[in-house]
């Protein structure tokens, strides 16, 4: 290599080395400290702010249960979810999800909507409006008719009566996050009319304080898509929370503002787990919109859809049904919710990425697995073997090349010698030896371009299902998180450091924070290097030693399902090399360590 290029070289390792480090230091460290501040902020203000009157304003936040106290409610109650509907504009406010927490000590519930004067308000109901004018609104006064809860099995049925219209609503709730509103709409006036069913989804509050609030650590994450989401016109339609507020256009918008669907969709807000999402009725076309007044201000977010009209006579009336989701972003349930109500494209709520054709693959493997062997942590050591597997020849072939690149080290290496001072012809005797014996310098590398994709995929698998969320094995507590462990708490055993806190630490954290978990990758990734040729140039070659310390680092904000396959795969990786690399008489650096080790340096009688 010319003087030159090591050190351009050279210069590449230490930029990427200086990127990673500089973006957990100085990017998402203090972003995660702002929110946290921006949090303890919002909850001071909201338990001491009040108006003159003793009637809360929205900007003067209460506590959620204050807030719940304020207007009149009916519960609800189902194997997904709890919480209770405003009848003041018939509106779901109050949702919390069994079965997910805050946290793995799992102490208190997600909760997921909440009502508009609480923090981070957020909602959803269906209005009815008759030409200009909203004829059931944001505050409109509904009353029970029957049912005194709602459940699976006990719907509650609501009334409006006035304006010209009666509306009777009939709430459901199924077993898991699906409300359906089934509302009967009479024209009550001596004229005939025209009804529009607009569903509504609103959300008050900085978008990232938010996604605190229900998912800690969320709001730094760069690798989930959050933000609208939504099919219309037979494609899905994104754009991240960024982008909404400083109003970016949207692909599929039409010159009006407004997303046509004609042949059904949905509209909704996708968090990293969770969604929130307007399912107006399959059969009649509707259109999605964005309030951009209200999203101006930073501080509200209301997504719309409106339904085709309902023409009707006085006296005449109407059905129709329209759905909210409000939940978590379990695959079973979306897809089911696709097959069985005809929503299209509903599964892609979770945000698969670009190698969609990788990643839902690997997550039907891995439920499958799981609900084979029990869990997901050996779900992912199973399926490391069964990624392998296929591949074993692949690897076999590159393994067999490095065992003849290794072989031939010594021979190589006396042609750079006795050729020193004419590199073209020292290249040209390289080439014909590699020939002679065989050897391909090139053939090592083949696996990367298969691993590189499965890296991507895996990761994306991990980190976007909620099925790995707080999924715990041995001693990780949560596959979806990095490993807790720590070096600077003798990896829990000092018990009141915990690994988030040295982590935290300028710098130095960065050392002792690291986990068992990728200083395990380090070392499988430092035994493998043992086993394959190392580069002629010394500049290369004290580069290449120190990638499994680079990557022990990189690798430490990874979750710990993603590490944990990638130490079972360079384990099993170096058992297969080591056996080939035998049966073709090379000797390992392994080997030789071995043999001294238990031999105590001596040489054995021949």
């Amino acid at each position: 290599m010319e003087k030159e290029d090591q050190r351009n070289f050279l210069l590449a390792m230490v930029l990427m080395i200086a990127l990673v480090l500089g973006y957990q230091k100085f990017f998402v460290e203090p972003a995660q400290k702002k929110y946290e501040a921006q949090q303890a902020a919002i909850e001071a203000e909201s338990q001491t702010k009040t108006t003159e009157t003793g009637v809360t304003a929205i900007d003067q936040l209460k506590p959620v249960k204050e807030a719940l106290a304020d207007n009149p409610r009916i519960g609800f109650e189902g194997k997904g979810v709890d919480g209770s509907i405003r009848l003041a504009g018939a509106r779901i406010d109050d949702v919390s999800l069994h079965d997910y927490y805050l946290t793995v000590e799992k102490q208190q519930e997600v909760r997921l909507f909440r009502p508009e004067n609480s923090e981070f308000g957020y909602f959803a109901t269906y209005y009815w409006a008759s030409g200009g004018t909203l004829v059931a609104g944001r505050n409109s006064p509904w009353t029970v008719v029957s049912g005194d809860k709602l459940t699976p099995t006990t719907p509650v049925v609501l009334q409006l009566d006035g304006n010209g219209v009666m509306i009777e609503r009939t709430i459901s709730l199924d077993e898991n996050y699906m409300f359906t509103f089934t509302d009967k709409v009479t024209n009550t006036s001596d004229t005939p009319r025209s009804f529009r069913a607009i569903g509504s989804l609103e959300r008050f509050g900085e978008f990232k304080g938010f996604l605190e609030a229900t998912d800690p650590g969320s709001s730094v994450s760069t690798a989930a898509h959050m933000g609208l989401m939504g099919h219309t016109d037979g494609s899905l339609r994104l754009k991240k929370f960024n982008g909404l507020y400083k109003m970016k256009s949207i692909k599929g918008e039409s010159a009006d503002g407004t997303f046509p669907a004609p042949n059904g969709g949905w509209w909704g807000l996708s968090d990293k787990y969770w969604l929130g999402a307007l399912i107006p009725q399959q059969d009649m076309s509707f259109a999605g919109m964005i309030d951009k007044r209200k999203l101006a201000t930073g501080k509200d977010l209301e997504l719309r859809t409106e339904s085709a009209s309902l023409d009707l006579a006085p006296g005449a009336s109407a059905t129709m049904e329209n759905r909210i989701f409000a939940g978590a972003k379990r695959y079973e349930v979306l897809k089911d919710y696709e097959e069985t109500l005809g929503i299209p494209k509903f599964e892609d709520a979770i945000d698969w990425g670009m190698l969609f054709f990788l990643t839902k693959p690997f997550f039907y493997a891995l439920e499958w697995l799981s609900g084979i062997v029990g869990s997901f942590g050996w779900a992912i050591l199973a399926f490391t073997v069964l990624i392998k597997l296929p591949l074993v020849p692949l690897y076999n072939q590159s393994y067999k090349s490095m065992a003849k690149m290794k072989k031939l080290q010594e021979p190589t290496q006396e042609i750079r010698e006795r050729f020193k001072a004419d590199p073209q012809r020292q290249q040209q005797e390289i080439m014909k030896l590699y020939k002679e014996e065989g050897a391909n310098p090139l053939g090592g590398c083949l696996p990367i371009l298969v691993t590189i994709p499965i890296f991507f995929a895996l990761f994306k698998t991990l980190y976007a299902t909620i099925e790995m969320r707080h999924a715990s094995f041995m001693f990780l507590k949560d596959l979806s998180a990095p490993d807790p462990t720590a070096i600077g708490n003798l990896f829990g055993l000092i018990p009141w450091w915990s690994a988030a806190d040295l982590k935290a630490i300028p710098f130095l954290g960065m050392v002792i924070g690291v986990g068992i978990l990728p200083i395990l990758y380090g070392a499988t990734m430092a035994a493998l290097q043992t086993l394959s040729p190392p580069p002629p140039d010394p500049m290369q070659r004290r580069m290449i030693q120190f990638m499994p310390l680079i990557f022990l680092f990189v690798f430490g904000g990874f979750p710990a399902g993603l590490v944990m396959y990638y130490v079972w795969s360079n384990t099993l990786s170096f058992i297969q090399q080591y056996f080939i690399m035998r049966r073709n008489g090379v000797d390992t650096e392994i080997g030789k360590f071995v043999k001294k080790l238990f031999t105590g340096g001596k040489k054995t009688a021949s």
